[in-house]
């Protein structure tokens, strides 16, 4: 239990990290790793669990993704938005043409989850 614990806490704080760093760093993705942490952190950390819950960054999202298992349309538009003209500097700057195909399949898998997600209204009933 205490080893389940611990690992679980390892993987939170790592998927944690990473989804700082996709912030600011092009082609790495935040909310697959921000929902990872939240999972990890209600297994095994009450306290960073609430500390995740309360950041300003992360709360509205994470509340919709919990209660609705949805994103809201705005936040859904920013994620296309970013995540497009990230891929799009990279595969500008990359090089070799093995990279750039990777990076093209990466981004059409990436927006197939994205547009997959249900937005807020759609999961709502009025």
């Amino acid at each position: 239990m205490i080893f389940k614990r611990g690992l679980l806490l390892f993987i939170g704080l790592l998927s944690l990290v990473l989804g700082f760093a996709g912030v600011f760093l092009p082609v790495l993705p935040t909310v697959p790793f921000i929902l990872l942490s939240a999972y990890c952190f209600a297994r095994s950390n009450q306290r960073l669990h609430d500390w995740l819950h309360r950041h300003p960054w992360f709360a509205d999202g994470l509340q919709n993704w919990e209660q609705h298992k949805a994103m809201r349309p705005n936040l859904k538009r920013k994620a296309i938005m970013m995540s497009a003209l990230s891929f799009m500097i990279s595969i500008y700057f990359v090089p070799l043409l093995w990279v750039k195909v990777l990076l093209i399949c990466c981004f059409c898998s990436l927006m197939l989850f994205i547009w997959r997600i249900p937005t807020l209204s759609e999961s709502i009933d009025v």
